[in-house]
């Protein structure tokens, strides 16, 4: 057995949020302890759990799974916060708050997402750092579990399940939405369906059963997972969803869904000129349409791809695939996980999360600029001008016709707005408490906001300033 450390242990000043008592890993003895350290903003992070589900599952009679939320921005140090992203990702183990990064320093961690497993004496085995790691976390943890089997230390008792729920709301954490003339289109992120609202929060149609899941289907009767960005084109609804790593599309009229873009498993390629459905994309968050050009977000490989409608094929816009803010042309520039795009002329505005920033992109030649934010942890709750003004991980951007753009500054619970022709950036006077706002979308007079946290969405007369609760499904 190759040498190993003992494993620091959990420290007092440890905020545990979805469980009643602190554990202790001197009560773990005889199982194999997963310690993973995440921040809640961050994509990969998000694309580790369903790994971490199958392990729960598979090793349930020898596993436990810790999470150590270790916060990238001052927003993320609050317990309260990290408990909505809990319930928001649908985790089920114990997580704590490590708001100070105390066992983040402990274990000399360096990078989110990291694994880190323990053995059945309590020693460290391994440090497994990334996304994608399922067949080495499987190898490695099959081998600790035979180890303790073979010296008789194995314990064999099922992990507890972890759980401090939201309140039944119809709404479930809706991540982005469209706003028409006379519907509105919600992605009930949490709830993985899609509504057709009217504008009085009636629902006249859903998409996807409520369950997750990945298979086509009418109205109903088809499968989603964690949608969010939407954009219509003709008889067509197009919807990110972000959890099957796909585009799909619904035909308005009869309610039929099928895939466009994607095939369920997480893109890692950088393609040209594909065939679309056989694609794999990664962690698509938000659409926008030009003419028979759909452009896609992809928020975990850092680009903005273009959806050829016409020919059914997919190449990267822009972004190189880096985790940075670069400006350059088309495949010379980096994003830092995009996470929202509108349109504004023939240009792209793409609200830049990991960068707290605003980029622009030129359709013509897909050079890139940046319009606000100056890096990855230069964040803030700044106005000002472009040079000055500081944003907190902006989730999405949308455009009114008078030039503003209106920013959707999650962490900083704001609607920021940005003048495109000064670069001028101030916040609104909002009369209504935000949590955490993901989603925007202008028409009929107003700014319709997906208030992720509250559960619900709220409308901003853009003549008054006045905001509303809209009633959906109430």
């Amino acid at each position: 057995m190759e040498s190993r450390s003992p494993a620091p242990d959990f420290p007092a000043i440890l905020d545990w949020v979805n469980v009643p008592e602190a554990p202790t890993l001197a009560d773990l003895r005889g199982r194999v302890v997963l310690l993973w350290f995440w921040s809640y903003d961050n994509v990969h992070c998000w694309n580790l759990l369903p790994d971490l589900a199958w392990l729960e599952s598979r090793f349930n009679d020898g596993l436990t799974i810790f999470g150590i939320h270790c916060p990238k921005y001052p927003h993320q140090r609050d317990s309260e916060k990290v408990l909505k992203a809990v319930n928001r990702l649908g985790i089920r183990h114990p997580v704590a708050s490590d708001a100070n990064l105390d066992l983040w320093q402990q274990y000399d961690v360096d990078a989110w997402p990291s694994a880190v497993l323990i053995d059945a004496e309590g020693l460290v085995a391994a440090v497994i750092p990334g996304e994608g790691r399922r067949q080495d976390l499987d190898e490695k943890i099959s081998q600790l579990l035979d180890e303790a089997a073979e010296r008789d230390l194995r314990e064999y008792e099922a992990a507890s399940v972890a759980s401090r729920p939201e309140p039944a709301m119809p709404l479930r954490f809706p991540g982005k939405l469209l706003a028409t003339d006379s519907r509105l289109y919600v992605s009930d992120s949490g709830h993985h369906r899609v509504l057709e609202c009217n504008h009085d929060g009636r629902i006249m149609r859903q998409f996807g059963s409520g369950d997750r899941g990945y298979w086509d289907g009418r109205n109903e009767e088809c499968g989603l997972a964690d949608p969010q960005g939407l954009a219509i084109r003709d008889e067509f609804l197009y919807i990110a969803d972000r959890g099957n790593h796909a585009v799909r599309r619904v035909r308005l009229e009869s309610g039929e869904m099928e895939t466009v873009l994607g095939n369920g498993e997480q893109g890692r390629v950088r393609p040209h000129n594909a065939e679309a459905v056989s694609t794999p994309i990664g962690s698509p968050s938000d659409l926008a349409i030009v003419a028979d050009k759909i452009y896609v977000v992809s928020s975990s490989q850092n680009q903005i791809w273009e959806l050829d409608l016409a020919r059914d094929t997919v190449d990267v816009f822009a972004g190189n695939g880096k985790l940075a803010l670069q400006d350059g042309l088309s495949l010379d520039s980096s994003f830092a996980q995009p996470s929202g795009i509108t349109t504004s002329g023939l240009q792209l505005l793409i609200a830049d999360a990991a960068s707290s920033s605003i980029r622009l992109v030129r359709l013509i030649d897909g050079r890139v600029s940046t319009l606000v934010g100056s890096g990855l942890y230069e964040h803030g709750d700044v106005p000002g001008t472009r040079d000055t003004a500081r944003l907190q991980n902006p989730l999405d951007v949308a455009m009114d016709p008078r030039g503003i753009a209106f920013i959707a500054d999650s962490y900083n619970g704001k609607i920021k707005a940005l003048s495109l022709k000064s670069g001028a950036v101030r916040a609104l006077n909002v009369n209504h408490e935000l949590l955490e706002p993901g989603g925007l979308s202008i028409a009929a007079g107003a700014l319709w906001i997906a208030n992720t946290n509250a559960h619900e969405v709220v409308r901003i007369d853009l003549s008054s300033g006045l905001g509303t609760r809209v009633p959906i499904g109430e």
